[in-house]
């Protein structure tokens, strides 16, 4: 965790840039997390004596690059938490596939299955299976790369595990470097290639509108498409 990570802040709020390959919050593998990392920051920085307040509001995969939200109140952290439940929160996201999707704009609409044992999720036909979700997005191709990769925007609804990768995959197009999603080959560095590009939501304490965007790290230049 970087300064330079920083892409928004104020007394309630602090939006992050996460890079691929950083835990967002600790779990088994015991290895150092941004919560951690960012509780450690702002007490150097901020020369705070106590201990910091910094509450996760939502969580992207560890692979994945993009915005991530943390509360720096209580107050706030409760109020975008009821946000997040209400799906007042709009979360724009970048994906890399092989494939073009055909059309090149539309709407996904699925029954997603998790099965824990494997971290993966599966498209089920209805909802009648048991402990299935429904999972709604929409996209649009929005740029394509000399190397023959398209640039894949992705709106989302609904916000189920590994929604992106397994609802993209079902229709053919698995996001670059995911492997367990279908792709041929990883990413040199293990991310792959989607990116929580954009948040926009009401304050919850100022209402003011917040809009934010975060640069990939890619290293491909793709000719967007109008």
């Amino acid at each position: 965790m970087t300064a330079d990570q920083i892409i928004y802040e104020d007394n309630h709020l602090l939006l992050v840039n996460k890079r691929a390959g950083e835990l967002v919050q600790g779990d088994k593998s015991g290895d150092s997390c941004l919560v951690d990392e960012l509780k450690a920051f702002i007490k150097e920085r901020d020369q705070k004596p106590g201990n910091v307040f910094c509450g996760l509001v939502h969580r992207i995969d560890r692979p994945v690059s993009g915005v991530v939200i943390f509360a720096k109140t209580s107050k706030a952290l409760t109020r975008m938490n009821a946000m997040v439940k209400e799906r007042a929160i709009e979360k724009t996201y970048w994906a890399v596939s092989k494939k073009c999707p055909e059309p090149m704009e539309g709407e996904l609409r699925n029954w997603l299955l998790r099965n824990e044992k494997m971290n993966k999720s599966f498209v089920v036909a209805d909802s009648t299976k048991e402990g299935a979700k429904e999972a709604v997005l929409d996209y649009k191709v929005i740029g394509k790369s000399d190397g023959g990769y398209y640039l894949i925007e992705v709106n989302l609804h609904t916000g189920r595990h590994h929604q992106i990768r397994c609802q993209l995959a079902n229709i053919g197009c698995p996001i670059k470097g995911d492997l367990k999603y279908g792709a041929p080959r990883s990413n040199p560095d293990g991310s792959i290639s989607l990116h929580a590009r954009r948040v926009s939501f009401e304050h919850p304490v100022s209402h003011v509108k917040i809009d934010v965007k975060a640069e990939p790290s890619w290293n491909m230049t793709f000719n967007m498409i109008n």
